[in-house]
């Protein structure tokens, strides 16, 4: 009997367009022989599923379920493609923990942790995880600009601590605009992260649990024709994604090694993909996403291109492992 499965998709941040991208991938590329796919879009104002002719069904919240035709619908099992806020940082995961449905990515609180940058990167760095040298200021802080570039540097990143695909981030290299770049970072967080500059090569690597197993995913270098990897390199064609990535054999092995200790210290599941820049030879982790992009060119997907894996392979894997 084919199973139910629920595609989340949207979101309540300002990633949700990225989101119902990936989410109209994995439900066009689910095995419809295995699965029924269904389409749900969750925003602040409504959650509901979406058939083929693009007609809204009110998500019943209380068990997660929808009613079609008087019949009452209900789900083995919910694929997350929601990046950013409720899907990546944790709150879906408890919710359909407490549902008792399996979920595609990783449990509540490793989704928290990693949602929120400056915890991930406290958490990580006793097991030698090199990161930047970092400052931190939340909403009311009194901002001390000398104090900053004194701990971090110049030029720096100024970042939203819980935000993706770049936005409120600023590369900073004067002092004077340090409070601009700040006020931009406060309008998606209360809180922020400000980064020295890593000066080196940029890698993303994927790391996900296929058929029972830890597999670290061919690296993907990236390579910004911006001043960084912003929103415009990430989603508008203005950077070039080399995979595999062009590294000596001693630097393949060595964030190959950081990005599956990274992975396992915090006993993920389902998709990762950690960013990191080679500082001194040596690899420094910039963040963990656990709900990467999953359209036919994000970075993932082109990944387990270069290992053999289908996207069909992919997503049918992800839901495999989590009926397990």
């Amino acid at each position: 009997m084919k199973k139910n499965i629920a595609v989340i998709m949207g979101g309540y941040s300002s990633e949700y367009k990225i989101s119902l991208k990936s989410g109209n991938v994995v439900y066009e590329t689910l095995d419809s022989s295995k699965y029924n796919p269904y389409r749900i879009h969750i925003f602040k104002d409504k959650w509901v599923y979406v058939d083929a002719n693009d007609s809204e069904f009110i998500i019943d919240k209380n068990d997660f379920s929808v009613t079609l035709n008087n019949s009452k619908i209900t789900f083995d099992c919910v694929f997350n493609a929601i990046h950013g806020s409720p899907g990546e940082d944790g709150f879906m995961q408890a919710y359909f923990k407490l549902l008792n449905i399996p979920q595609t990515s990783c449990d509540m609180y490793q989704a928290s942790l990693t949602y929120n940058k400056r915890d991930c990167l406290s958490t990580l760095k006793p097991y030698g995880i090199k990161t930047a040298e970092s400052f931190y200021i939340n909403l009311g802080d009194e901002i001390d600009a000398d104090a900053i570039v004194k701990k971090v540097g110049l030029p720096c990143f100024v970042k939203a601590n819980k935000a993706g695909s770049s936005f409120g981030v600023s590369k900073v290299y004067k002092k004077e605009a340090l409070q601009n770049a700040i006020d931009v970072a406060f309008k998606e967080d209360d809180e922020i992260i400000i980064e020295s500059f890593l000066d080196g090569k940029e890698v993303s690597v994927g790391v996900i649990t296929y058929k029972g197993e830890t597999k670290v995913l061919p690296i993907t270098e990236i390579v910004s024709e911006n001043d960084f990897f912003d929103y415009e390199a990430k989603y508008q064609g203005k950077s070039n994604e080399i995979t595999p990535a062009r590294l000596s054999e001693e630097e393949d092995t060595k964030v190959t090694k950081v990005a599956k200790q990274v992975y396992e210290v915090l006993k993920m599941k389902g998709f990762s993909r950690s960013e990191f820049i080679f500082k001194n030879g040596e690899p420094h982790l910039l963040e963990v996403n656990t709900v990467p992009g999953l359209t036919r060119e994000s970075i993932l997907p082109q990944q387990a291109a270069a290992a053999g894996i289908s996207l069909s392979d992919l997503f049918d894997n992800a839901i495999e492992e989590a009926l397990k």
